[in-house]
């Protein structure tokens, strides 16, 4: 595996992203399509967890680019997970909009098809990145992505508007959503209107699924934070990389 820093500069603004790719080529480890990861952070940037994230996929066979979600107010953002770095990731994110989110992904995937011949994209996000990751999933290039405990989708939208869940109908790829029970920012009324608004528009479940952990906590990925349950990370991995080696 090789990870490093590059800066993306086709785009609108510049993006500082962490590139990890197999050591080896992809297809001597992962058979299948030809498939890469595009990582969205939690609110505290691309941190030493989030680019660990990538850097496990990479020694599964799977490329994978963690870019800032807040390229604009903080391009550099590695935060730790105390109360003050919450306040600062929260107060970036409530200047990122929509718009911001389309066009840095869009200018991150530009970059991943020269990297690749033709990869199907998958999009990972974590907190805020799960609710970005689904306003991304609308975009056609996404051929599937895992929302981990995506906060707010069912009221909000970044940047103001109707809320992210509302853009399920122009989501054509493959969609997982996966909420804890015991997450404090997505109680139990948001959990069943994320679970309907999938249901209603896939009730088979083929491309749309809901995923409900008993017990666990919002961050319960994360090793380094305090709700993280070794669990219900074992069975989100499992999901991830079931789908991603498929």
């Amino acid at each position: 595996m090789k990870s490093e820093w590059i800066v993306i500069k086709e785009g609108a603004v510049p993006l500082r992203c962490w590139w990890s790719k197999p050591s080896q080529g992809r297809d001597e480890i992962v058979e299948g399509p030809n498939r890469v990861a595009l990582v969205l952070p939690e609110i505290f940037g691309v941190n030493n967890w989030v680019r660990s994230v990538a850097d496990r996929l990479a020694t599964r066979g799977i490329p994978a680019l963690a870019m800032p979600l807040f390229s604009r107010t903080a391009p550099e953002l590695e935060l730790g997970y105390s109360e003050d770095n919450l306040i600062e990731g929260r107060r970036h994110k409530d200047s990122t909009s929509m718009e911001q989110i389309l066009t840095d992904t869009c200018t991150a995937i530009g970059w991943l098809n020269k990297q690749l011949d033709q990869p199907q994209i998958t999009v990972i996000g974590f907190c805020f990145g799960g609710h970005a990751a689904l306003i991304t999933a609308t975009m056609t290039e996404v051929s599937e992505t895992f929302n981990f405990y995506g906060a707010g989708v069912s009221k909000t939208r970044p940047g103001g508007g109707a809320p992210s869940l509302e853009l399920l109908p122009q989501v054509s790829g493959r969609l997982t959503c996966l909420c804890g029970t015991a997450d404090p920012l997505i109680p139990t009324s948001d959990r069943q209107t994320i679970q309907a608004a999938l249901h209603m528009q896939d009730p088979d479940e083929e491309r749309l699924r809901y995923v409900e952990i008993n017990g666990a906590d919002h961050g319960f990925m994360c090793e380094e934070r305090e709700s993280f349950a070794a669990e219900a990370s074992a069975l989100g991995w499992r999901l991830l990389l079931e789908s991603l080696e498929r």
